[in-house]
């Protein structure tokens, strides 16, 4: 076999946190200490080894870089400091680049010197669909409705015309993912094939479909957290921002059924269940964001270290909620202006989550979802 080591996938892995790896001597203590690593060909030392070596296709088109959950306990046991969490982490940080489109997108949403520009970006894009909407002409504008008294957030941003950008905007961020999904899907079984992981030597999408509801209960119910030891507080705050995802998406379809097909228009009332399940949503996100906050300022570096990729999300996750909540809660308070200024900040955020999760990582969510569902097809479990 000729071996033809990657030296530049070696250096840019090692610009985005994976830049222990060469401390690896090999002895396998990580694989050892792992908890949910399977027992046929376990991780993390054979990633770590190819990874050490260069070969980016065998770790890069890998679902068991995927399976691991970053609970800490191979790098805090490790005797020679390699941190292979954080190596996988990287390999997962990589491989999200490799299977989204375009590419050069990517490398912008994980290089902080593009952060202006990339929220310039919907800035632009919102402050134009204001104008539209006579955001400057309006003689009321400070009461945010030509009656003078109620406070009307689409008098001003159009629900149509941000429905307009959102809706394609959306539609993009499922054939992006589904182009990936299906590139992953291959990749990892032909490598599983060579690897020996598995006797099934045709690729079985509708099996690995059918195995999706098992494994997104398992995701549910966070049962790979609770097995982690050095990192398992991370399962609560985990929880709380995906479970106020969940509940957001669930209250963001509601609503556009039942302006588009009912007609029916907001403000709705505050007694309302599914503006309690948004405002319960918003609520998780605020409090799970805080936490994981929290813990990373205060973690031990031995265990895990924070790169732009976390802080990122963290920030993200906050302005959504503090945005989300402030734009009603100013609303409620009748405070016009203010109340118009957190509704745009608001829908730049939401932008961002739209146009850019196939490239940040929130996109683990969806790639490590696939690899556990293939994993229970391949009986890697």
């Amino acid at each position: 076999m000729l071996l033809e080591p990657d030296v530049k996938f070696i250096k840019e892995l090692e610009g985005i946190g994976g830049d222990s790896v060469k401390k690896c001597f090999q002895c396998a203590t990580c694989s050892v200490a792992c908890p949910i690593s399977p027992d046929n060909k376990p991780f993390p030392r054979k990633e770590m080894i190819a990874t050490a070596w260069g070969l980016k296709d065998k770790v890069v088109k890998n679902a068991d870089i995927w399976l691991c959950h970053n609970c800490g306990d191979c790098s805090t046991l490790c005797p020679r400091g390699a941190k292979p969490g954080d190596v996988l982490a990287a390999l997962r940080m990589y491989s999200i680049k490799e299977y989204a489109y375009p590419r050069e997108l990517g490398d912008m949403v994980n290089d902080p010197s593009k952060l202006p520009m990339l929220l310039a970006i919907p800035a632009i894009i919102f402050l134009i669909v204001g104008m539209v909407c006579n955001l400057f002409v309006e003689p009321n504008w400070l009461n945010f409705s030509p009656g003078g008294h109620e406070i009307v957030h689409h008098h001003f941003f159009s629900s149509w015309l941000v429905d307009l950008i959102f809706v394609p905007l959306a539609l993009c961020v499922v054939g992006v993912f589904a182009r990936g999904g299906y590139l992953f899907l291959n990749d990892i079984h032909q490598n599983a094939v060579v690897e020996g992981k598995t006797n099934k030597k045709d690729l079985d999408i509708l099996g690995i479909i059918q195995g999706l509801p098992q494994v997104i209960l398992r995701i549910l119910k966070h049962e790979k957290f609770d097995q982690c030891g050095e990192n398992q507080p991370r399962s609560t705050p985990h929880m709380l921002v995906l479970f106020g995802f969940i509940g957001l998406f669930i209250v963001t379809n509601i609503f556009f059924v039942v302006l588009y097909v009912f007609g029916i228009h907001g403000p709705y009332s505050q007694l309302n269940p599914v503006k309690w399940l948004a405002n319960l949503g918003g609520i998780c996100l605020v409090i799970g964001g805080l936490v994981m906050l929290k813990e990373r300022i205060s973690q031990d570096s031995d265990i895990q270290i924070s790169t732009y990729k976390d802080w990122a999300l963290i920030a993200l996750v906050l302005a959504l909620g503090l945005s989300g909540l402030l734009t009603e809660m100013t609303r409620l308070g009748e405070l016009a202006a203010l109340s118009y200024f957190m509704y745009y900040i608001h829908l730049i955020f939401v932008f961002c989550l739209f146009a850019y999760v196939p490239y940040s990582k929130l996109a683990h969510l969806f790639y490590r979802t696939l690899a556990m569902a293939y994993a229970e097809h391949a009986n890697r479990e």
